[in-house]
């Protein structure tokens, strides 16, 4: 009987999300807003909690962050990385500082702590490489001069999370100094290997997975990359920041190859993992929060505004390029929603995971609508003054 439920919930989850997903197709939104609404509908607190398949649910929820990144850290090559720390760097620091700074503040003013003004200032930091790179898209924006300081951006801001995550990790157990600093020497000496591993013997990596069938490709890919990421997880580095890593170290004909295989298992469990958040956050939580996340959010879009204005003022874009960069960095979602979820898991403070949802959900929503408004905002910007109309001839007395 008990099976048979699983089935039932698994089939219902399943199929809900696909209707998602085809209004998210409909309108040109963001799928990841509804899919969060569906699990705050069915958790706790929800109208009909899910029981019978939340074990497997979990499950696949951390399949799903992996997945994510992997796929993302197949978007660069190792040499590509090294290449835009050096280029990005002071405007990935600007971004760091303006839009950490606000969740930083909100958390001490409200009394949560220092443990939790890191895990807040990471999650109105970081932009979601996932909804930017389909705005991108969606808008044409691929190929215009501005492009390459925002993807500059999110590769600065992913190496970041590759930093940061296990620090918030070490926090979060409760490890102090000593431990902290133990736990990101080993951090960072794994980042060191792999992108050695990628930059001199992505050859071998590349000789290894290579096969003529794609089914071997799918299970040496997938295989390979879930076993780092546990193992990186077991080191207490974060098991997305492993899987991101293996990412990185495939490229060429293989890593297109390896992204055409897995997007559609990224796809699907990636929807799980964020129904998964939202089914252990309590929508009566919300309210009292969503206040905050709307300041947060304002200060957030304010932020990466000027964020992408300085980076792309830096390529010599106008203003309607630099307003572009902005607006395209303005979206939250998974690296959000993973902190978040990590803060909670934790026990850190019960209102920082319905704060981080309601931001998300504002954030991700408001972001490409935005985007999409950027382009007639710079025309009026540019368009100069009326002059006042000539005076008639005057009339005689």
């Amino acid at each position: 009987m008990h099976g048979s439920l699983l089935l039932v919930e698994l089939g219902a989850v399943l199929l809900g999300l696909g209707l998602l997903g085809a209004v998210s197709v409909r309108f040109s939104i963001s799928p990841i807003p509804l899919y969060l609404l569906a699990g705050l509908a069915f958790g706790q607190g929800g109208i009909l909690p899910l029981g019978a398949s939340d074990e497997f649910i979990s499950a696949g929820a951390e399949i799903g962050v992996i997945l994510l990144l992997f796929t993302l850290g197949l978007e660069y090559t190792a040499g590509e990385l090294v290449g835009t720390l050096r280029t990005s760097a002071v405007p990935g620091l600007v971004d760091l500082v303006l839009n950490a700074a606000p969740g930083v503040a909100v958390a001490l003013l409200l009394g949560w702590g220092p443990i939790a003004a890191v895990a807040l200032g990471g999650i109105t930091y970081v932009t979601s490489s996932g909804i930017t790179a389909k705005v991108l898209g969606d808008l044409g924006w691929l190929g215009n001069r501005e492009t390459p300081a925002v993807l500059s951006l999110l590769v600065f801001e992913d190496l970041t999370m590759a930093m940061y995550l296990p620090i918030l990790t070490a926090l979060l157990a409760g490890a102090g100094l000593l431990a902290g600093s133990v736990t990101l020497a080993i951090s960072a000496a794994t980042i060191g290997v792999i992108l050695l591993v990628a930059l001199r013997f992505g050859w071998a990596v590349e000789r290894f997975v290579a096969s003529p069938s794609d089914e071997v490709v799918l299970l040496k890919v997938l295989g390979l990359t879930v076993l780092v990421a546990g193992v990186a997880q077991h080191l207490q580095v974060s098991a997305a920041v492993g899987a991101f890593l293996v990412g990185i170290a495939l490229s060429g004909p293989l890593a297109h190859t390896a992204r055409e295989l897995l997007s559609p298992l990224r796809d699907l469990f990636a929807a799980v993992f964020f129904v998964f958040f939202g089914l252990h956050t309590n929508p009566a939580d919300l309210p009292p929060v969503f206040g905050i996340a709307a300041l947060l959010a304002v200060a957030g879009i304010a932020t990466k505004l000027a964020t992408g204005w300085v980076a792309a003022a830096r390529l010599g874009s106008a203003v309607t390029g630099r307003l572009r960069a902005g607006a395209a960095l303005l979206p939250r979602g998974e690296f959000n929603i993973v902190i978040a979820g990590l803060a909670v898991t934790a026990g850190i403070n019960p209102r920082l995971g319905p704060l981080a949802a309601a931001y998300v959900l504002i954030l991700a929503v408001a972001g490409p609508l935005l985007a999409r408004a950027a382009e007639p905002l710079a025309r009026r910007l540019r368009r100069p003054p009326r002059s006042p109309a000539p005076a008639g001839p005057a009339a005689p007395s």
